[in-house]
């Protein structure tokens, strides 16, 4: 059971590379095509946000490419300098997705309330959780609980990454009508900001599913152990 582990692990890190090099390709050659309307990503998302009454969230510019996230702790929207200087349709996107994430928090949007309340839970959980289902894997016979206590961890961590996909989706479809609305992208442009943020989105959906094909895994060994007690 636990070379099967490994090899999910390791297709899903295959599926996950190959989506994040589609994602990475995508980004570039749409950030090649420059916005009809001019406007760089700072400034579409500065845009966005005061067309939706947000007036107490700062737009900043962050070091990474695509590390673009918005951080609801101090009310910013973090953009990559690609996507922060960038004049072209990756460039409005990306910008109009991260504040998607803003207008959520304004609205206490229910999805993102509860990841959220998850963050400090998974951010310790994450930190030791692989440690402890290797040793409950390890001594599943001798000490169950072990394993037990680590699926559990993992649960958690695999309820966090199913929870992010309606935030996700939801942050893409507020962008995506406000670009639409505001003619921010021409019919042409349009779609190609739609494809941007679908390949985005697919990494978050390759994710959610290797956590829980994993979690089924560590459950099976669990309870295959107790069937030998």
């Amino acid at each position: 059971m636990t070379s099967s582990i490994l090899l999910v692990s390791l297709i899903f890190l295959g599926i996950s590379m190959l989506v994040g090099g589609v994602l990475k390709s995508k980004f570039t050659a749409y950030s090649r095509i420059p916005l009809s309307a001019g406007l760089t990503g700072a400034e579409v998302a500065m845009k966005m946000l005061r067309d939706n009454g947000i007036y107490d969230v700062k737009v900043i510019s962050s070091n990474g490419f695509l590390s673009d996230h918005y951080n609801p702790l101090n009310k910013t929207v973090n953009l990559s300098p690609d996507v922060y200087n960038g004049v072209s349709i990756a460039a409005a996107a990306v910008a109009a997705h991260e504040c998607g994430h803003a207008v959520q928090h304004a609205t206490a949007y229910q999805w993102l309330t509860l990841r959220s309340k998850l963050v400090p839970v998974v951010s310790f959980s994450s930190g030791i959780v692989q440690w402890i289902l290797l040793a409950g894997v390890l001594f599943v016979n001798a000490f169950p609980g072990l394993l037990l206590i680590g699926i559990i961890l993992f649960g958690l961590t695999t309820l966090f990454s199913v929870i992010t996909l309606p935030v996700e989706f939801d942050a893409s479809k507020r962008a995506l009508a406000w670009l639409n609305r505001t003619n921010m992208t021409s019919p042409r442009e349009y779609p190609k900001a739609k494809d941007a943020l679908k390949w985005a989105a697919l990494t978050y959906v390759v994710a959610a599913i290797a956590s829980i094909a994993t979690l089924v895994q560590y459950i099976f060994i669990f309870l295959g152990a107790r069937d030998r007690d």
